[in-house]
């Protein structure tokens, strides 16, 4: 038996949506299993990237640490793919690129409704916000883009199947429209 493709995924800014419709996939995952290994995903809850041959990335980059994780896993994937909105083109949360850093922190933990005991967080264990979202083609290479907010299972399972055997993926019509 030759070698499993090893592919590992994480997930930047966004709403984690986009490994729930991986997951989506169903069955179909025990038969991706018998020809992948995976490294880091929330099926191995694997910390850090190791070499892997596929890296599927959701989410924009927001911040400090957003910037590290993609650097890193861009290093140790051979094909990274941007997965959904957020990591082709900032998606949601993109939407804070046209107010300022300070603007949105004063509105989210000062000047917001309900807001008990207002103070912008300060600790140094948080990461520093970036000026705005970026996709992640801006701050890495990207090999293929995978679109949809999230993309479906079947769009998954079909582009993962033609990259696992080695073709160029191809996303018929009926699987990426959004009329």
């Amino acid at each position: 038996m030759s070698a499993k493709i090893k592919i590992a995924t994480t997930s930047l800014a966004g709403c984690f949506g986009c490994h729930m419709s991986f997951l989506d996939i169903d069955e179909r995952i025990t038969e991706l299993a018998e020809v992948v290994e995976f490294d880091r995903s929330p099926l191995t809850d694997i910390e850090h990237c190791g070499p892997c041959d596929i890296g599927l990335i959701e989410g924009g980059v927001c911040n400090s640490e957003n910037v590290h994780v993609l650097r890193e896993f861009r290093k140790n994937c051979k094909t990274l793919v941007a997965v959904g909105a957020c990591a082709i083109n900032g998606g949601l949360p993109a939407l804070r690129n046209f107010v300022s850093v300070e603007d949105c922190l004063l509105e989210a933990y000062r000047d917001g409704i309900g807001i008990d005991n207002p103070q912008i967080p300060s600790d140094p264990e948080l990461p520093l916000l970036l000026d705005k979202v970026h996709p992640i083609h801006e701050i890495v290479k990207v090999d293929y883009f995978m679109p949809g907010c999230p993309p479906s299972a079947d769009v998954f399972w079909t582009f993962l199947s033609a990259l696992i055997a080695g073709r160029e993926p191809k996303l018929p019509y009926e699987l990426v429209h959004y009329d």
